[in-house]
């Protein structure tokens, strides 16, 4: 199937690793060329010289944490028009709200809503202007079904998917569409990193907590960064006009609601 986007441009965010750089790789397959971000600079050369080399595309490497204002001012410097913008910034750190400082939940919001909003805003209007765009900010499965220990994400983000939730429906009639993939169990260093935690808690072994966890989803398995890309692909794609203000769930139909 043709997603009809070659020759478009896009940014990707975190796109060394992970589900940023299985996005990047769905995107690059389809002809788009990419602006990719990530804080380091050898992987994310990487993955660009590989992209460029595996699909002719033009890709061009921001370096630097996006949470950053005059990252997100190079990021933009170096794609000032995209026709897609996919946001994505790693998820703060597990643990007990109890813990948690007024400067953790501020650190916490500023990454995974203010970050997002503040790019949404440097390129939304050009994509109304130009009657094309897609926004597809990466999330998490929390959003649907906080996770206990992970606080500050369930409440950043929703925060995000909030605000997200009446913009869609004002820039939807003019090509411009804004969704959310909400990822479960993915095998991505950020399961790891919540697995020692995990471990730590119940007295076992990293591997322990990855392989029960893996078995304790419907699906049997985590899910791939390329499934994920595939999702992210189409909500980009010119097949998607119709699709906004979605929070397209993946997690191998683990959240346990009919609806």
């Amino acid at each position: 199937m043709d997603l009809g986007i070659r020759g478009r441009t896009a940014i990707v965010c975190a796109a060394s690793k992970g589900l940023g750089k299985g996005c990047a790789q769905a995107l690059a397959a389809e002809g788009v060329d990419l602006v990719i971000n990530a804080r380091g600079a050898e992987a994310l050369e990487v993955v660009a010289a590989d992209l460029r080399g595996r699909h002719g595309v033009r890709v061009t490497t921001v370096v630097g944490d996006v949470t950053k204002g005059e990252v997100r001012e190079r990021l933009l410097a170096a794609c000032p028009t995209p026709d897609i913008l996919v946001n994505n910034v790693g998820g703060p750190p597990p643990g007990d709200f109890r813990n948690w400082s007024r400067e953790d939940w501020i650190k916490a919001l500023d990454a995974n809503m203010l970050t997002p909003i503040d790019l949404i805003k440097a390129t939304v209007d050009g994509m109304i202007a130009r009657r094309f765009g897609r926004i597809v900010n990466i999330t998490s499965s929390a959003v649907r079904q906080p996770i206990d220990h992970l606080g500050l994400s369930n409440g950043a983000r929703a925060g995000l998917t909030g605000f997200v939730a009446g913009l869609a429906r004002k820039t939807v009639r003019h090509n411009v569409t804004i969704n959310a993939l909400l990822p479960g169990p993915f095998d991505t260093d950020r399961i790891r990193s919540t697995s020692v935690v995990l471990a730590r808690e119940q007295g076992k072994t990293p591997d322990q907590v990855m392989a029960e966890r893996a078995q304790q989803n419907p699906a049997g398995r985590f899910g791939t960064i390329e499934e994920f890309g595939a999702a992210c692909a189409f909500l980009c794609s010119a097949h998607a006009g119709y699709i906004t203000g979605c929070n397209l769930l993946l997690d191998g139909g683990a959240y346990p609601g009919t609806l």
